[in-house]
């Protein structure tokens, strides 16, 4: 089973839309697919709910945002035997204990950033203190980057690049702000449900993150190593 993270401090990066589109995506290719919602807003189990009207693969819903009485925290966050993948959805402003719960449960660590000085500046403070998390607990899971709701003609994310450089933390993709991720969220489906056509530019702009999380699926296009790091035109 590979556990999948998607993790910032900071609001407004779309953490939870980043993570119904990789649990759909999972769950369209065959893998039993589970999220562990740690959002008290509940939005991916709002998605989840959504998503049983739209007969496309099932995904396993675990909220995880607070501890439950009369039960044991880990048959709380329990998921089926045959589950594959799963993907565990955080909110802004983390407390500690569940950021270092998520952290435990994760094989890699998937950080989504907006498009705003403030967000990467404090993006940049949050992977400071992500990193002195990790290492306590002597674990090396791998951590990359991605850019999300990017307008077209959005400035690269140079100063982020460069701090991440020094760390050795992969800045992957970047993502566009398309009207397709707010269609296929009202209908409880990913993007890559969607009728192929229609997302050309939303799949090229997977396809980095695809790869770095290891997966090699068929209806995922190979990226192109020339593509420079942008979201593509709409």
């Amino acid at each position: 089973m590979q556990s999948v993270l998607l993790l910032n401090a900071k609001g407004g990066c779309g953490k939870t839309t980043i993570a119904t589109n990789l649990a759909s995506l999972y769950a369209s290719a065959g893998f039993k697919t589970a999220i562990l919602d740690y959002d008290p807003q509940g939005s991916s189990h709002y998605w989840g709910a959504l998503r049983e009207n739209s007969n496309r693969p099932a995904i396993y819903l675990i909220d995880a945002s607070h501890k439950r009485t009369g039960i044991t925290r880990a048959f709380q966050l329990k998921t089926p035997a045959d589950t594959e993948r799963v993907i565990i959805d955080t909110p802004a402003g983390i407390s500690r204990d569940l950021l270092r719960e998520a952290v435990d449960r994760a094989d890699m660590i998937i950080i989504p950033v907006a498009p705003s000085a403030v967000d990467i500046h404090a993006t940049a403070a949050f992977i400071r203190e992500l990193m002195l998390i990790i290492k306590t607990r002597a674990r090396g899971i791998p951590i990359s980057v991605i850019a999300n709701r990017v307008r077209q003609n959005t400035p690269i994310y140079q100063p982020l690049e460069q701090f991440l450089e020094l760390l050795d933390i992969p800045f992957l993709t970047a993502l566009s702000d398309s009207e397709n991720y707010i269609e296929a969220s009202a209908a409880g489906i990913g993007i890559h449900e969607m009728e192929a056509s229609l997302v050309t530019n939303e799949r090229i702009e997977w396809a980095p993150l695809v790869k770095w999380i290891g997966e090699n699926l068929p209806h995922i296009p190979a990226p192109d190593e020339s593509m420079p790091l942008r979201a593509a035109s709409n």
